[in-house]
Formats: C-alpha cells, sequence, structure tokens
C-alpha cells in the first residue's frame, strides 16, 4: 500500500502539503528569510510527536471516563550543542490530582504506543529521486 502527499511552492518561503483534504501550510520565520506566517516544516515535526502522544493519553483516559480537561502534556526539547541537532525529547504527562493512582504508569505506556515516535526509533528507508513530467 502506498499514500501520497503533494507538496506545493508558495510565495516566498511557503511550501504546503496537501493530504486527506487538508493542507498543511509551513513557512519560514522571518529570520530564515520567509515571513513567518506559519509553523517552519520542524515546528510540525516537533508538534506531530506531542500531539500523537497526546492522542494516545486522550484515547486511553476517554476508554475509562477518566476527564482530560486537567490533563496536559509538556515536551521538551534537549540540544546537542556540538551539532546543533536535539539529542533528546522528554515528554511528560502532567496529571492532576484527581487522576487515579493506579492508571499512572499505564498512561504512559498509552503515551509510548505513538506510531512517529515508533518510526523515530525503527525509521523507514528515504528516497529521494527526480521525475520528468509532461
Amino acid at each position: 500500500m502506498k499514500t501520497e502527499m503533494i507538496i506545493t511552492f508558495g510565495a516566498g518561503k511557503r511550501v504546503d502539503a496537501e493530504f486527506g483534504g487538508f493542507t498543511i501550510q509551513t513557512d519560514q520565520s522571518p529570520y530564515s528569510g520567509g515571513e513567518g506566517s506559519a509553523p517552519e516544516p520542524f515546528s510540525l515535526f516537533l508538534a506531530s510527536i506531542g500531539t500523537c502522544a497526546g492522542i494516545y493519553v486522550s484515547s486511553f483516559c476517554q476508554s475509562r471516563g477518566i476527564p482530560t480537561q486537567d490533563i496536559r502534556i509538556v515536551q521538551t526539547h534537549f540540544l546537542d550543542e556540538s551539532s546543533r541537532r536535539i539529542a533528546k525529547i522528554e515528554i511528560s504527562i502532567e496529571l492532576p490530582h484527581s487522576f487515579p493512582e493506579k492508571y499512572r504508569d499505564a498512561v504512559i505506556n498509552a503515551a509510548n504506543l505513538c506510531a512517529v515516535k515508533k518510526h523515530i526509533q525503527d525509521p523507514p528507508e528515504f528516497v529521494v529521486k527526480t521525475a520528468v513530467v509532461a
């Protein structure tokens, strides 16, 4: 099975992705030559990790009738100064005092089911090529 995402170019540094009836807009910050009109692609990549974990945490809680309005996830990025790359990502699930003690480890297990995280840990093969179209 394969799926496709169509990437198109806008004015300046805008690059958008069309997939599943949605358009995901990106831009670069003014510092990087863009207008800052949309998130940078790397910011969306990072957000996909935390929001993916959030989907699993939310689903876990909803299936058990646990309210989620007082739960939040804080994702922290630790930079390796020498490589200027992210060396560690920490996901902290902040729970209210009312959260059932018996589910505290289980909610971590739920967050660890995140498909984005799994793809980073076992990355796909990347192939970049050109295609000339008529």
